[in-house]
């Protein structure tokens, strides 16, 4: 029987699919560094497992309001708003199962078939897909390497847009490559997204995820705040990715759009993990600076490594649990031209799994540089230096 053509411009995570390689290599009875999945090895902190078990013993496990409970939406209101300097109602808070779905929520709420979208590439996968998916013209802006890292392309962005285009996706503390913009490049973004009257989607998932300094959010810049969606999750600063526990910042007539999708679509986010978020945003917040201590060892391991290898180099990013090395002369140094090949050579000869520049978005023809992208967020200090030992090792082998 014929499926719906839309189908046809669904991508997905790729990550799972290296996921799925790496499990096979592993069942086969060999030994792997799972560097691939930016999943976290950390358990949700106890006094949030309790607040969810308490929750459901006292029967919180039916509808609730599609829009999220009160409370929690009271209480992001007032944690998103402290953070960013910025005063948000609880109405304009409207809880998502997860971060994720704030993607496809904003993009139907503000795009159009047809319409442009501008969207960061290599970037997360799942904007290209859903733009596509929901009948949009997909955008791509690009970033170039710098001392520090990555920084957006500003006049290839601004190049970009035309009179179809609607809107532009900003992922400040950015995965895959962990750039962070500069105050100057964000107050830039700003200008281009009024000057063209474009929507913003700030995704924010990593805002809390850094290890020196502050975030900033577009979203409180000047003129930005009824054109600006905030993707805030739960599933990053808390390690709660399971629990499905986001929710979106949106001026009213977004936020009523997106409640409506919620009711539509979901009819409500899981009740009593609602409560968990609750305790994760007003309970202690010592598990959080724990969990960041030993994310900034993994990174310095990480970092180190790589460094020290041959054709390989990376900037130390300031945020996220991400890096995204240049390999192009390690590659050239192996006789390999693919990263596909790369990869699965790396994952057969060293068990080092890790996703490459491929998985996020498509490839654009002014690349000429290899990227892969390395995860720390699920993988042991000990296991990083044993992991990425052995890949020095068969790099150097020639």
């Amino acid at each position: 029987m014929k499926t719906a053509r839309r189908l046809e411009n669904l991508g997905t995570e790729t990550a799972f699919r290296v996921a799925q390689a790496a499990a096979d290599w592993k069942g086969a009875g060999n030994r792997v560094y799972p560097f691939h999945l930016g999943d976290l090895n950390f358990p949700m902190a106890g006094h949030i497992v309790e607040a969810m078990d308490k929750a459901i013993k006292d029967g919180k496990t039916g509808y609730c309001p599609g829009p999220g409970i009160p409370e929690l939406r009271a209480a992001l209101a007032e944690d998103i708003g402290t953070r960013r300097g910025m005063r948000i109602d609880p109405s304009e808070v409207i809880v998502t199962t997860g971060g994720k779905p704030v993607i496809t929520k904003f993009l139907q709420a503000v795009m159009d078939p047809g319409e442009g979208v501008l969207y960061p590439n290599p970037g997360f996968p799942i904007y290209e897909s859903q733009i596509e998916y929901l009948g949009g013209t997909a955008l791509p802006y690009r970033y170039v390497p710098t001392a520090d890292g990555f920084a957006i392309d500003l006049d290839h962005l601004r190049a970009s847009i035309d009179e179809n285009t609607t809107a532009i996706i900003y992922n400040d503390l950015q995965n895959p490559i962990s750039a962070e913009s500069t105050d100057a490049e964000r107050e830039a973004i700003a200008a281009i997204a009024q000057e063209f009257d474009l929507w913003v989607l700030s995704d924010e998932a990593y805002f809390e995820m850094r290890y020196k300094g502050r975030s900033k959010s577009i979203a409180a810049l000047d003129g930005m705040r009824e054109r600006t969606v905030i993707l805030y999750t739960f599933s990053k600063k808390f390690a709660m990715t399971g629990s499905r526990l986001g929710c979106a910042v949106a001026s009213r007539q977004i936020a009523e759009a997106i409640s409506t999708m919620n009711t539509n679509d979901e009819s409500c986010t899981t009740h009593y993990v609602q409560w968990a978020g609750i305790a994760a945003l007003q309970g202690p917040q010592a598990p959080v600076g724990q969990m960041l201590e030993v994310l900034r060892k993994r990174r310095d391991a990480t970092c180190s490594i790589i460094n020290s290898i041959p054709g390989m180099s990376v900037a130390v990013p300031g945020s996220t649990f991400y890096v995204f090395p240049d390999v192009t002369e390690a590659m050239e140094s192996k006789g390999i031209t693919s990263l596909a090949d790369f990869s699965t050579e790396a994952l057969h000869n060293t068990g080092v799994s890790f996703c490459t520049r491929e998985h996020f978005g498509r490839r654009q023809g002014w690349e000429d540089r290899q990227y892969i992208r390395l995860a720390y967020s699920g993988i042991g200090e000990a296991d990083i230096t044993e992991g990425l030992g052995q890949l020095r090792d068969w790099i150097t082998q020639g």
